[in-house]
């Protein structure tokens, strides 16, 4: 066997065990939240817990929208924005 042949197979190995590794991840995590979506369901304040993530969610994607929808004003607009602003001042 030469050394590419014995990559590829390492390589190929390396894949099938990544894989796996994510597959595993998914099933634990999907059973750990349906073991919690049973215990929420359960509970006798859960319109109250559903209005409560309501809220957090509308404020995260506020918080997610004002953080990237909006850009800054750029350095320069800002410097000559107070630029004419000293001017105007002199002025007078």
């Amino acid at each position: 066997m030469t050394r590419e042949e014995g990559r590829r197979d390492g390589a190929e190995e390396q894949a099938v065990l990544l894989v796996a590794g994510l597959a595993d991840l998914a099933v634990s995590t999907l059973g750990a939240a349906l073991g919690t979506v049973r215990g929420l369901l359960r509970r006798s304040d859960t319109a109250e817990l559903a209005a409560e993530a309501e809220n957090e969610l509308l404020a995260r994607g506020r918080l997610v929208l004002d953080r990237y929808a909006t850009a800054p004003p750029a350095h320069l607009e800002i410097l000559a924005r107070h630029a004419l602003a000293r001017r105007a001042a002199d002025d007078v």
